[in-house]
């Protein structure tokens, strides 16, 4: 989906406002007034349908108020390695508070970790990095190759169902949001937190994490508080943890940034370098295309569809999983779910809301600098040039030789195909605008540690994470 492009009647009304240039007024090679600058971003704003409150929405679009027991309960469970039959990981191993609930790895470390959450996690990789938990309850796909999706288009609205790949397919669509579905899934990853030890299917890993629930008073008393069927005796059944998985997700919503609170119309609540930046991103530098507002995108900053971005192939030396290509050093992406070559190499458009609390950017963690991710994707092909996991400063076990690129810059996408051109000064104003105009500061480290347990229900010692 492209984003709608900024209307002649907007950019008409830009000249007459300003009585400058539409190129002028929509890139910083003549500088605006502040009222002119804070004029031309909110006409900007208003064309691309950007609101600045989809935070409020919530409740309203999920049809009720959230429940903070429930969603408390999905905060104990996110941090147990009760429910990860391997014993050694959580949720919370891959997706950190001390990196906006996503990953503090470029690369994920699940199963057979050494306890640590941070930069000094070990332990052999996964595929990917973990994407941000932070404003998915607003995502109409979920992961890197978008394998959980709701077909409506909207994860509100299971009318269509959710689409799963096999061997749940859209069996999980009676549930009412994409984030209770999607809730099912890890605790049967075997690379993630299951391990290889137990046999059986996700049926009975399913089972076997309710017996473990079930089999925990604490956890009885908790669930029993909100469902009076577990008061009266009844069991906690996978529902009821999806539930509580998804209230604490939703409970992480985090959208309210100097670009929302511009929108609601407080002109100060972005620096001048910032909205420079901002009108950089929705116009001149192109950035919206992919990372749009509109519509499905609910303010998020991805279109939520898949490109093919040119990111440079990451592979670990040390990994639980099988990669893709002759030299077992790609990843397909797409193609992984839809079997359809012609989807390699493509990768859901990453939502830019909060970036700048993540260590590493892209779905490989190929970057760990946001302004070398962004110099990146503004020339693709050139930056594969001299790109080498070391000059990022990789881990030792991520630092070996990239994988093919030849193949991977012959499906770029042509809306990345053509070099974006900008000054150092404009570079610098799109990373101001990317880098803290889009970060709201509830999504900072030292507000999100707060939500780390002392002690979770089962006993079991709390993973140690490691804090900026």
């Amino acid at each position: 989906m492209r984003c709608k492009p900024i209307s002649l009647i907007v950019l008409t009304g830009l000249v007459l406002l300003f009585g400058v240039s539409v190129a002028a007024a929509l890139s910083t090679h003549a500088p605006l007034s502040e009222q002119a600058l804070d004029r031309a971003l909110a006409a900007v704003l208003r064309d691309a349908r950007f609101t600045g409150r989809i935070e409020s929405t919530l409740e309203q679009r999920l049809g009720r108020r959230l429940d903070p027991r429930l969603a408390n309960i999905g905060r104990l469970l996110w941090f147990d390695t009760l429910t990860g039959l391997n014993d050694d990981n959580a949720c919370a191993g891959c997706h950190s508070p001390a990196a906006g609930f996503g990953d503090t790895q470029s690369i994920a470390i699940g199963i057979d970790n050494n306890g640590i959450v941070g930069p000094n996690r070990d332990g052999p990789r996964n595929m990917r990095r973990s994407p941000m938990v932070i404003n998915t309850a607003f995502f109409p796909t979920l992961m890197w190759n978008s394998r959980f999706r709701a077909v409506s288009g909207n994860p509100f609205d299971n009318s269509g169902g959710w689409s799963f790949p096999a061997p749940e397919g859209e069996t999980l669509s009676y549930l009412p949001h994409l984030l209770t579905a999607q809730a099912f899934i890890p605790p049967v990853e075997r690379t993630e937190v299951t391990g290889f030890h137990f046999e059986g299917d996700n049926d009975a890993i399913r089972a076997e994490v309710l017996n473990r629930l079930n089999a925990n008073p604490t956890y009885r008393q908790l669930f029993g508080r909100v469902y009076p069927a577990v008061r009266a005796g009844e069991p906690i059944t996978f529902d009821m943890f999806g539930a509580a998985i998804a209230e604490f997700e939703y409970s992480l919503t985090f959208a309210n940034a100097p670009i929302d609170r511009f929108a609601r119309g407080n002109r100060r609540a972005m620096t001048r370098q910032e909205k420079q930046g901002a009108l950089l991103f929705f116009g001149e530098a192109g950035c919206v295309r992919c990372h749009a507002v509109g519509g499905e995108s609910n303010e998020m900053f991805s279109d939520f569809r898949e490109h093919v971005a040119g990111i440079p192939q990451i592979a670990p030396t040390h990994t639980n999983n099988a990669f893709d290509g002759p030299g077992a050093n790609e990843d397909f992406g797409l193609e992984q779910v839809t079997a359809d070559p012609a989807d390699r190499y493509a990768f859901r458009t990453s939502p830019l809301r909060n970036v700048a609390v993540q260590p590493t950017f892209m779905h490989n963690g190929a970057f760990t600098e946001l302004e070398d991710a962004i110099r990146y994707h503004l020339d693709a092909v050139g930056g594969a040039k001299t790109y080498t996991p070391a000059s990022q400063g990789l881990d030792a076990d991520l630092a070996g030789p990239a994988g093919p690129m030849a193949p991977v810059l012959a499906r770029l996408d042509p809306l990345l195909a053509t070099p974006v051109e900008l000054t150092d000064a404009e570079f610098r104003q799109l990373v101001a605008f990317v880098e803290n105009g889009l970060l709201d500061p509830r999504a900072r480290p030292e507000r999100l540690r707060r939500l780390l347990p002392r002690s979770v229900p089962s006993g079991r010692a709390v993973l140690l994470f490691e804090f900026p």
